[in-house]
């Protein structure tokens, strides 16, 4: 299905372009997003806790953890009060003001870029609160996992409401994606496509601090939790916590290079963003740490290294092929980048066809694949469980590929079937 919606000004400025419904829109698809998104959060804690975890052989599912709420006023303290925390730290620690990629209505934002800090402030407190003076022990997270789901659901919903709401005011500039006759679908992918309160940018804002932070506190509470339980500190857990860490330094030390990724330019801000930034990525990304606080697995030196070689493989694969197209993209003449063969398109821009680019069109995916298969081997064979992160981020990859393909034949044409003709392979080299 599709809306006409080319340059309509109607109090607001709007993406223009005929836009199809995505996700199966633009009623059923969305609902069902909305309603099967939080059930199947509550399903791994269902599936797999301190009681057992989910077994294929004889398909034995534990249940919710015995004497755990849905519900806590104390968790609803806590993710609230560190959605203001982590706020608080954006608006009131140093950072780099940076403009942002031209709007449709012309316009580039500002934005302020200080998550290094941020992260490193957190940290320090994390630590020094609940591993040194022990006033705050984040072991707390693991007892309270179901009703601190519960809040950053209510938070996710109060929010949505809140960015569909606001953005009918005046001078808004609104994505063509969230613009739609639907008002369901408009809510569920946004209809502002980048809100702010004042020169706070929520959707950057949310993109990289609360959750992907939120993430690392998790991990940490699950490697308390395990120390309290082992009186020490499993190497598969380390793996894991150290490898997560890893990722999510290289999202915030790459800040900036987030300001021209689709999420930013091109999507609205609306339940689907905003449920996988606060709850998605911190409440299922942890669940190997989670796993692995009640199934603790040993490894062999030989297994330690092929975990170790893949983490290395996937990363190499993911950093050089991303820093390679933003190099590419700020300097072509870029000693790292001036060698590098390209297709020259009638739009007047290049595409790489050769380096990481020319092995695979999405090899960064790819990488970052890899790396998920890193996180979940440390977690053993005993239950399929753990490895819902590696087999839901193969859908993922697909679909934002085909999405990506779709968007890039629209914008290139004949360009893009030369392009793919040169660089004919899509994630994985003689496979697909």
């Amino acid at each position: 299905m599709h809306v006409a919606d080319s340059w309509i000004q109607q109090g607001s400025f709007v993406m223009g372009s005929d836009q199809e419904y995505e996700f199966m829109g633009p009623i059923l698809g969305p609902i069902g997003i909305m309603v099967a998104l939080p059930l199947v959060c509550y399903g791994l804690v269902y599936a797999c806790n301190a009681q057992g975890c989910l077994e294929i052989r004889n398909m034995s599912i534990p249940g919710f953890p015995a004497q755990s709420p849905l519900i806590s006023r104390e968790a609803f303290f806590a993710i609230f009060g560190w959605m203001a925390f982590q706020t608080i730290l954006h608006l009131a620690l140093p950072g780099q003001l940076v403009k942002g990629v031209t709007l449709p209505n012309k316009e580039k934002l500002t934005y302020k870029l200080n998550a290094q800090t941020n992260l490193g402030v957190t940290l320090l407190a994390a630590t020094t609160f609940s591993f040194y003076t022990k006033q705050l022990p984040l072991s707390w997270i693991y007892d309270q996992f179901l009703p601190l789901l519960t809040a950053a659901c209510v938070l996710t919903v109060l929010l949505t409401v809140y960015l569909y709401l606001s953005s009918f005011a005046q001078s808004k500039v609104l994505s063509s994606g969230g613009n739609t006759e639907s008002n369901i679908y408009n809510f569920f992918i946004g209809r502002e496509l980048n809100p702010r309160i004042g020169t706070f940018d929520v959707k950057h804002f949310c993109e990289l601090y609360p959750g992907l932070i939120g993430w690392l506190i998790i991990d940490l509470g699950m490697l308390q939790k395990q120390y309290e339980q082992l009186h020490y500190v499993s190497m598969s857990m380390l793996l894991v916590c150290v490898f997560q860490f890893i990722y999510v330094l290289d999202a915030l030390w790459f800040e900036k290079a987030i300001l021209s990724t689709m999420d930013i330019v091109h999507d609205g801000f609306g339940f689907m963003l905003a449920f996988g930034d606060l709850v998605w990525v911190p409440f299922t990304y942890s669940l190997q740490a989670r796993y692995l606080v009640d199934h603790p697995q040993a490894i062999s030196n030989v297994g330690l290294l092929c975990i170790l070689g893949l983490k290395a493989v996937g990363y190499c694969a993911f950093r050089g092929a991303n820093s390679q197209k933003d190099t590419f993209r700020n300097d072509t003449n870029h000693p790292s980048v001036k060698h590098l063969q390209t297709l020259n398109t009638e739009r007047g821009t290049q595409l790489i066809t050769s380096g990481w680019w020319g092995i695979a069109r999405h090899i960064n995916y790819t990488g970052d694949w890899l790396m998920a298969w890193s996180w979940c081997l440390p977690c053993g064979f005993g239950s399929i469980v753990p490895y819902f992160y590696v087999i839901y981020f193969a859908v993922l990859l697909v679909h934002r590929q085909q999405r990506d393909e779709h968007a890039c034949k629209r914008k290139y044409g004949a360009d893009w079937d030369k392009y793919q003709a040169i660089v004919k392979y899509r994630l994985i080299p003689f496979v697909y």
